[in-house]
Protein backbone atom coordinates (compact mmCIF):
# COMPACT_ATOMS: atom_id res chain seq x y z
CA UNK A 1 0.00 0.00 0.00
CA UNK A 2 2.07 3.24 -1.37
CA UNK A 3 1.83 5.69 1.49
CA UNK A 4 1.17 9.69 1.12
CA UNK A 5 3.88 11.73 0.33
CA UNK A 6 2.43 15.12 0.90
CA UNK A 7 -0.63 16.22 2.56
CA UNK A 8 -2.22 19.69 2.17
CA UNK A 9 -5.14 21.68 0.71
CA UNK A 10 -6.52 22.78 -2.92
CA UNK A 11 -7.49 26.44 -2.67
CA UNK A 12 -10.27 26.63 -5.20
CA UNK A 13 -11.89 30.35 -4.81
CA UNK A 14 -13.06 29.88 -0.93
CA UNK A 15 -13.11 26.77 -1.00
CA UNK A 16 -10.10 24.22 0.74
CA UNK A 17 -9.82 20.10 -0.24
CA UNK A 18 -7.52 19.15 2.16
CA UNK A 19 -5.76 15.97 -0.39
CA UNK A 20 -2.86 13.90 0.43
CA UNK A 21 -0.36 13.69 -2.48
CA UNK A 22 0.87 9.99 -3.88
CA UNK A 23 3.55 8.84 -6.01
CA UNK A 24 1.79 7.82 -9.18
CA UNK A 25 5.16 5.80 -10.94
CA UNK A 26 7.22 3.50 -9.65
CA UNK A 27 10.47 3.26 -11.38
CA UNK A 28 12.06 0.12 -12.40
CA UNK A 29 15.45 1.32 -12.70
CA UNK A 30 18.11 -1.29 -12.46
CA UNK A 31 21.26 -0.23 -9.72
CA UNK A 32 24.60 -1.38 -10.17
CA UNK A 33 27.31 -0.72 -7.73
CA UNK A 34 30.55 -0.05 -8.31
CA UNK A 35 32.74 -3.00 -7.16
CA UNK A 36 37.02 -3.97 -7.50
CA UNK A 37 37.27 -7.18 -10.43
CA UNK A 38 39.35 -8.82 -8.55
CA UNK A 39 37.68 -9.51 -5.24
CA UNK A 40 34.15 -7.96 -5.59
CA UNK A 41 35.07 -5.00 -2.66
CA UNK A 42 32.53 -2.19 -3.30
CA UNK A 43 34.15 1.09 -4.14
CA UNK A 44 33.61 4.21 -1.91
CA UNK A 45 33.95 7.76 -3.65
CA UNK A 46 36.00 10.59 -2.04
CA UNK A 47 35.56 14.03 -2.32
CA UNK A 48 39.23 15.66 -3.24
CA UNK A 49 40.60 18.79 -4.30
CA UNK A 50 40.96 19.19 -8.04
CA UNK A 51 44.07 21.16 -7.40
CA UNK A 52 46.47 19.47 -4.65
CA UNK A 53 44.48 16.17 -4.40
CA UNK A 54 43.73 16.32 -0.78
CA UNK A 55 40.58 14.25 0.59
CA UNK A 56 38.01 17.41 1.65
CA UNK A 57 35.94 16.52 4.98
CA UNK A 58 32.74 17.39 4.36
CA UNK A 59 32.65 20.40 6.98
CA UNK A 60 34.87 21.78 5.09
CA UNK A 61 32.83 21.91 1.19
CA UNK A 62 30.72 25.31 0.70
CA UNK A 63 28.83 25.84 -2.55
CA UNK A 64 29.91 28.00 -5.11
CA UNK A 65 28.44 29.19 -8.06
CA UNK A 66 30.94 29.53 -11.20
CA UNK A 67 30.64 33.47 -12.59
CA UNK A 68 32.87 33.07 -15.16
CA UNK A 69 36.16 30.37 -15.72
CA UNK A 70 37.37 29.57 -12.25
CA UNK A 71 35.39 32.26 -10.00
CA UNK A 72 33.09 31.38 -7.95
CA UNK A 73 30.36 33.10 -5.61
CA UNK A 74 30.54 31.56 -1.99
CA UNK A 75 26.21 31.13 -1.25
CA UNK A 76 25.94 29.91 2.37
CA UNK A 77 23.16 27.17 3.20
CA UNK A 78 21.63 30.21 5.54
CA UNK A 79 21.54 32.53 2.62
CA UNK A 80 20.22 29.83 0.65
CA UNK A 81 16.93 29.05 3.17
CA UNK A 82 16.08 32.49 3.68
CA UNK A 83 15.70 32.87 0.12
CA UNK A 84 13.39 29.94 -0.36
CA UNK A 85 9.51 30.35 -1.48
CA UNK A 86 7.45 30.42 2.13
CA UNK A 87 6.17 26.71 3.35
CA UNK A 88 2.95 26.16 2.64
CA UNK A 89 0.20 23.40 3.04
CA UNK A 90 -2.10 24.91 0.21
CA UNK A 91 -2.00 24.16 -3.91
CA UNK A 92 -3.30 27.53 -5.29
CA UNK A 93 -5.47 27.31 -8.72
CA UNK A 94 -4.53 30.55 -10.33
CA UNK A 95 -6.70 29.54 -13.87
CA UNK A 96 -8.69 26.74 -15.68
CA UNK A 97 -7.59 26.32 -19.33
CA UNK A 98 -8.32 23.17 -22.16
CA UNK A 99 -5.52 20.22 -21.80
CA UNK A 100 -5.14 20.15 -25.54
CA UNK A 101 -3.62 23.91 -25.13
CA UNK A 102 -0.37 22.50 -23.27
CA UNK A 103 2.10 20.71 -24.85
CA UNK A 104 3.11 17.46 -23.60
CA UNK A 105 7.05 18.56 -23.13
CA UNK A 106 5.74 21.09 -20.38
CA UNK A 107 4.93 17.77 -18.15
CA UNK A 108 7.58 16.22 -15.71
CA UNK A 109 6.12 14.34 -12.97
CA UNK A 110 2.84 13.03 -12.29
CA UNK A 111 1.36 12.07 -8.95
CA UNK A 112 -2.40 11.41 -7.96
CA UNK A 113 -3.95 13.81 -5.42
CA UNK A 114 -7.00 11.53 -3.21
CA UNK A 115 -9.22 13.57 -0.32
CA UNK A 116 -8.22 13.55 3.36
CA UNK A 117 -10.86 12.61 6.18
CA UNK A 118 -14.25 14.25 5.44
CA UNK A 119 -13.25 16.15 2.36
CA UNK A 120 -14.49 13.51 -0.26
CA UNK A 121 -17.62 15.74 -1.01
CA UNK A 122 -15.95 18.89 -1.92
CA UNK A 123 -12.96 16.91 -4.05
CA UNK A 124 -15.77 15.21 -5.50
CA UNK A 125 -17.14 18.14 -6.79
CA UNK A 126 -14.31 19.58 -8.47
CA UNK A 127 -13.36 16.58 -10.18
CA UNK A 128 -17.34 16.31 -11.50
CA UNK A 129 -16.99 19.89 -12.31
CA UNK A 130 -13.80 19.96 -13.88
CA UNK A 131 -14.96 17.23 -16.48
CA UNK A 132 -18.03 19.10 -17.27
CA UNK A 133 -16.24 21.71 -18.12
CA UNK A 134 -13.40 20.02 -20.15
CA UNK A 135 -10.62 22.12 -18.40
CA UNK A 136 -7.02 21.54 -16.00
CA UNK A 137 -6.59 23.38 -13.63
CA UNK A 138 -3.09 25.38 -13.81
CA UNK A 139 -1.70 25.98 -10.03
CA UNK A 140 1.19 26.41 -8.02
CA UNK A 141 2.38 24.30 -5.15
CA UNK A 142 5.48 24.14 -2.94
CA UNK A 143 7.33 21.04 -2.34
CA UNK A 144 11.07 20.42 -0.94
CA UNK A 145 11.17 24.05 -0.30
CA UNK A 146 10.70 24.75 -4.16
CA UNK A 147 7.78 26.19 -5.97
CA UNK A 148 6.13 24.24 -8.98
CA UNK A 149 3.18 24.90 -11.56
CA UNK A 150 1.36 22.14 -11.70
CA UNK A 151 -1.49 20.94 -13.47
CA UNK A 152 -4.30 19.54 -11.92
CA UNK A 153 -6.56 17.30 -13.91
CA UNK A 154 -9.20 14.28 -14.09
CA UNK A 155 -7.81 11.09 -14.09
CA UNK A 156 -10.85 8.38 -13.54
CA UNK A 157 -11.78 8.76 -9.91
CA UNK A 158 -9.17 11.12 -8.88
CA UNK A 159 -7.19 14.01 -9.67
CA UNK A 160 -4.08 13.77 -11.10
CA UNK A 161 -1.18 16.63 -10.65
CA UNK A 162 1.75 16.96 -12.68
CA UNK A 163 4.55 18.91 -12.24
CA UNK A 164 5.30 21.22 -15.10
CA UNK A 165 9.00 23.08 -16.69
CA UNK A 166 8.77 26.64 -17.00
CA UNK A 167 8.80 28.29 -20.40
CA UNK A 168 12.29 29.17 -20.31
CA UNK A 169 13.44 26.09 -19.73
CA UNK A 170 11.93 24.25 -22.69
CA UNK A 171 14.17 24.32 -25.57
CA UNK A 172 13.06 26.99 -28.61
CA UNK A 173 12.53 25.20 -31.64
CA UNK A 174 14.60 28.14 -33.13
CA UNK A 175 17.90 26.94 -31.49
CA UNK A 176 17.79 23.52 -33.39
CA UNK A 177 20.26 23.01 -36.03
CA UNK A 178 19.04 20.80 -39.37
CA UNK A 179 15.59 21.08 -39.05
CA UNK A 180 14.30 21.09 -43.10
CA UNK A 181 13.31 24.40 -44.47
CA UNK A 182 9.50 24.92 -44.83
CA UNK A 183 9.54 25.15 -48.76
CA UNK A 184 10.46 21.14 -49.10
CA UNK A 185 7.50 19.35 -49.56
CA UNK A 186 6.70 15.71 -50.33
CA UNK A 187 4.62 15.08 -53.85
CA UNK A 188 1.24 14.00 -53.43
CA UNK A 189 2.12 9.84 -54.35
CA UNK A 190 4.43 9.94 -51.02
CA UNK A 191 1.94 11.37 -49.20
CA UNK A 192 -0.76 9.24 -49.82
CA UNK A 193 1.75 6.13 -49.33
CA UNK A 194 2.82 7.48 -45.70
CA UNK A 195 -0.65 7.96 -44.90
CA UNK A 196 -1.38 4.29 -45.99
CA UNK A 197 1.42 3.56 -43.52
CA UNK A 198 0.06 5.33 -40.72
CA UNK A 199 -2.81 3.87 -41.03
CA UNK A 200 -2.05 0.50 -40.81
CA UNK A 201 -0.74 0.68 -37.63
CA UNK A 202 -3.43 3.03 -36.36
CA UNK A 203 -4.65 0.98 -33.11
CA UNK A 204 -6.09 2.09 -29.69
CA UNK A 205 -3.58 2.90 -26.87
CA UNK A 206 -2.98 0.09 -24.54
CA UNK A 207 0.17 0.87 -22.15
CA UNK A 208 0.09 -3.10 -21.11
CA UNK A 209 1.73 -3.06 -24.65
CA UNK A 210 4.78 -2.23 -24.39
CA UNK A 211 7.16 -3.37 -22.02
CA UNK A 212 11.09 -2.32 -20.85
CA UNK A 213 12.44 -5.22 -23.08
CA UNK A 214 15.72 -4.04 -22.49
CA UNK A 215 15.68 -4.29 -18.61
CA UNK A 216 14.07 -7.24 -19.08
CA UNK A 217 16.67 -8.85 -20.65
CA UNK A 218 19.13 -7.53 -18.47
CA UNK A 219 17.32 -8.86 -15.61
CA UNK A 220 17.53 -12.09 -17.32
CA UNK A 221 21.59 -12.39 -17.92
CA UNK A 222 21.63 -11.29 -14.22
CA UNK A 223 19.85 -14.29 -13.01
CA UNK A 224 21.80 -16.84 -15.39
CA UNK A 225 25.09 -15.44 -14.29
CA UNK A 226 23.96 -16.41 -10.66
CA UNK A 227 23.04 -19.66 -11.37
CA UNK A 228 26.25 -20.27 -12.94
CA UNK A 229 26.02 -19.70 -16.75
CA UNK A 230 28.45 -18.33 -18.75
CA UNK A 231 27.00 -15.33 -21.09
CA UNK A 232 27.84 -14.89 -24.42
CA UNK A 233 28.52 -11.66 -25.83
CA UNK A 234 26.69 -11.01 -28.57
CA UNK A 235 27.95 -8.54 -31.73
CA UNK A 236 26.92 -4.99 -32.08
CA UNK A 237 24.15 -5.47 -34.89
CA UNK A 238 24.88 -3.01 -37.83
CA UNK A 239 23.54 0.19 -38.23
CA UNK A 240 20.27 0.06 -40.59
CA UNK A 241 20.88 1.54 -44.11
CA UNK A 242 20.01 5.38 -45.13
CA UNK A 243 16.95 5.61 -46.94
CA UNK A 244 17.69 6.39 -50.56
CA UNK A 245 14.41 5.41 -52.30
CA UNK A 246 11.98 6.93 -50.32
CA UNK A 247 9.09 5.70 -52.02
CA UNK A 248 10.67 2.20 -52.29
CA UNK A 249 10.86 2.36 -48.24
CA UNK A 250 7.24 3.11 -47.97
CA UNK A 251 6.37 0.73 -50.64
CA UNK A 252 8.12 -2.20 -49.00
CA UNK A 253 7.02 -1.52 -45.32
CA UNK A 254 2.99 -1.81 -46.71
CA UNK A 255 4.32 -4.94 -48.14
CA UNK A 256 5.65 -6.53 -44.91
CA UNK A 257 2.39 -5.24 -42.76
CA UNK A 258 -0.07 -6.56 -45.23
CA UNK A 259 1.85 -10.42 -44.68
CA UNK A 260 1.25 -10.42 -41.05
CA UNK A 261 -2.02 -9.30 -41.46
CA UNK A 262 -3.75 -12.33 -42.75
CA UNK A 263 -1.93 -14.11 -39.55
CA UNK A 264 -3.31 -11.53 -37.01
CA UNK A 265 -6.87 -12.25 -38.12
CA UNK A 266 -7.02 -15.84 -38.27
CA UNK A 267 -5.79 -15.33 -34.62
CA UNK A 268 -8.78 -13.01 -33.77
CA UNK A 269 -11.03 -15.56 -35.69
CA UNK A 270 -9.99 -18.37 -33.48
CA UNK A 271 -10.55 -16.69 -30.56
CA UNK A 272 -13.84 -15.61 -30.93
CA UNK A 273 -14.39 -19.36 -31.83
CA UNK A 274 -13.46 -21.14 -28.77
CA UNK A 275 -15.46 -17.75 -26.81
Amino acid sequence: MPRPMWSGSISFGLVNIPVKMYNSVRKRTLHFHQLRAGDGCKIRLKRVCARDGQEVPNEQIVKGYEISPQRYVIVTTEELEALNPKASRTIEIEDFVNLDQIDPIYFEQSYYLVPDKGAGKAYTLLLQAMKQAGKVAIARVVLRNKQYLVTIRPAGKALSLATMHYADEIVSLEELEGLPDTDIKPNQRELTMAEKLIESLAADFNPAKYRDEHREKVLEMIERKAEGETVVVQPVAPEGDKIVDLMAALEASLAAIKKKQPAKDTKDRRRKVRA
